[in-house]
């Protein structure tokens, strides 16, 4: 298998929306964290999965999965933010949207030809899940290239933070690709090497 990933600078942020094919040309994708609906996201979705709750992840979800009949994958810890995002982010128009399947981790998920191992990495927020599949990692905003997901918000603690991502490089390959929800891709070897905030994972 040969993985195929686009990126996309979506939303208001330009949040990375990640579109994934089990080879390149293959017609189904699975479609990670839309942060806007756009003509650039595919027809055929096998899946829309969801990293975590903050607004501007899922901007496009609602429409887009009207759109495509793709079925949302989420969090369970996060799901009642989508489901009610009035109530966490009133100043922000965000459409409405009851996740189809509640995640809480550990799952492995088959959508368009390719397997989806779901892992729990909470820190930047408490429910946060990244999805792992081909050598390819999905991290929203865990980790990003030089850097790592802010804790300094609700809900986020740094030492959980610290500990998902240690997860995350004791668990697979150091030339791992990172798909993060912000910047250009890297890989874990590359931020265990040199990314500023991992000191004490170098020790």
């Amino acid at each position: 298998m040969s993985l195929s990933v686009d990126r996309y600078e979506l939303g208001p942020v330009g949040t990375n929306c990640y579109v994934a094919r089990s080879e390149p040309g293959a017609s189904d994708a699975v479609v990670v964290d839309p942060g806007a609906d756009t003509p650039q996201l595919p027809e055929a979705c096998a899946g829309i999965l969801i990293t975590h709750s903050h607004w501007d992840h899922l901007g496009g979800v609602a429409s887009y999965a009207a759109r495509t009949g793709a079925d949302v994958y989420m969090p369970r810890v996060e799901a009642p933010v989508l489901a009610r995002p009035a109530d966490w982010f009133p100043e922000i128009p965000l459409q409405p949207y009851e996740a189809d399947v509640l995640l809480d981790g550990g799952e492995t998920l088959e959508l368009a030809g390719s397997e989806f191992e779901t892992l729990n990495v909470p820190g930047h927020s408490p429910g946060h899940v990244a999805y792992y599949t081909d050598g390819a990692l999905f991290s929203g905003d865990v980790l990003f290239a030089g850097s790592v997901g802010r804790t300094d918000i609700p809900f986020g603690d740094w030492s959980t933070l610290v500990e998902s991502i240690r997860g995350l490089i004791d668990r697979f390959p150091p030339e791992t690709v990172v798909y993060s929800g912000h910047g250009p891709e890297t890989t874990l070897g590359a931020e265990l090497a040199r990314n500023p905030f991992l000191d004490e994972l170098r020790v």
